[in-house]
Order: structure tokens, then sequence, then C-alpha cells
């Protein structure tokens, strides 16, 4: 099985569920791992044309409208309305995604990771 992955995709955000958090904009972090419908990439490989594949910048794309669009309390929250998009959007099966919110002041970053789909196709 052969996966496209986005890598380090920072979004600014609102999200927080404390006031302050809710007044200004913070960063996220997306790592998303996806098995294309067709379940590999020969196809685009053997073409060599885009059609036939995953176009990882348009995905990088819904990511960030979600999230811009978004104004979030938690980043489940986030996570759960971006591999909806991403599923609804693009030809995907299945897909890992994470969610990195480094805390201000906290010396540490919150991570969610989800999986949503099916890799059997």
């Amino acid at each position: 099985m052969d996966y496209v992955s986005v890598r380090g995709l920072s979004v600014p955000a609102v999200i927080g569920v404390r006031d302050w958090e809710r007044e200004t904009t913070q960063t996220l972090v997306f790592n998303v791992d996806m098995v294309p419908s067709a379940r590999d990439v020969r196809r685009a490989a053997e073409t060599d044309d885009l059609a036939q594949a995953l176009d990882y910048s348009e995905v990088a794309q819904t990511i960030s409208s979600v999230v811009r669009d978004g104004r979030f309390r938690l980043i489940e929250t986030a996570a759960e309305r971006v591999a909806a998009r991403l599923l609804a959007d693009h030809p995907i099966g299945w897909l890992r995604l994470e969610v990195h919110k480094p805390i201000a002041g906290g010396g540490y970053t919150a991570v969610i990771t989800i999986e949503r789909g099916t890799r059997e196709g």
C-alpha cells in the first residue's frame, strides 16, 4: 500500500478554551499520511500526470482553508473537521492526521492523532 504525505504544514488558527486564546492567533502544525483511493501511486508514476496523482498541494490548501475558516476550542475538533473535509473532497480512502499545538508558556506541545477511512479500500 502506498502513502502520500504532507509534513510540517503550519497554519495560523484561533483555537483554545481560554478567553485569551480566543483573541489571538496560534500556529497548528499538521502531518497527514493518506492512502489514495486507487491504493497505490503506480498509475501516476506510469503516466507522470498530476491528474492521476493525489495532489498534495491541494490537500495542503484544504487543510489551511478548514483551519482558517474555523474557530475551534479543541484540537480534536480541528482534526475531525480537517479529516472529514479531506475524505470528502479528495480521492483518499484512508488517512492518519496528526495535529500539533505548541502550548504558549507551557514548554510542551499537545498532539492529537486520528485515523479515518479504511485501508482495505
